[in-house]
């Protein structure tokens, strides 16, 4: 009898952190940037003149805008931790070296672990570093 009242303590207990967790993912964070757009620091590619750009709205859903593709995602923040799972990505008639940029920046997201804010600039950091300008104006 013991051992069945300590499962289910047990059980309560990793129910309420895993709760708590997923609680912890989906709460936004006290100062980012939720619902203004951001641009890549990033000249544009040769030929054109689109420089990748995300929307982030409470929720977490994201609308992306890339070097030639657009879609969706989902961002999870809790403190500085950041998780990025891309949803539909469109595969428009690109050239092959933004398709492949295109998809180099979600892979980059998508390791993105940690974020930070100064001022009007918004930093992934993960595998790689991205930094991103607040569109204010």
């Amino acid at each position: 009898m013991r051992s069945t009242s300590m499962l289910s303590s047990a059980a309560l207990a990793a129910a309420l952190v895993a709760g708590s967790a997923g609680a912890a993912l989906t709460q936004p964070a006290g100062d980012f940037p939720f619902g203004l757009e951001m641009t890549l620091e990033a000249p544009p590619k040769p030929g054109s003149k689109r420089i990748p750009n995300i929307e982030i709205d409470e929720k977490g859903e994201a609308r992306v805008e890339l070097w030639c593709k657009g879609g969706s995602g989902q961002f999870s923040v809790a403190g500085n931790t950041v998780i990025f799972v891309p949803g539909t990505i469109d595969n428009r008639a690109c050239p092959p070296d933004r398709a492949q940029a295109d998809d180099a920046l979600v892979a980059a997201l998508t390791a993105a672990t940690t974020w930070a804010r100064q001022g009007d600039y918004v930093t992934f950091s993960g595998g790689e570093t991205l930094r991103f300008r607040l569109n204010t104006n």
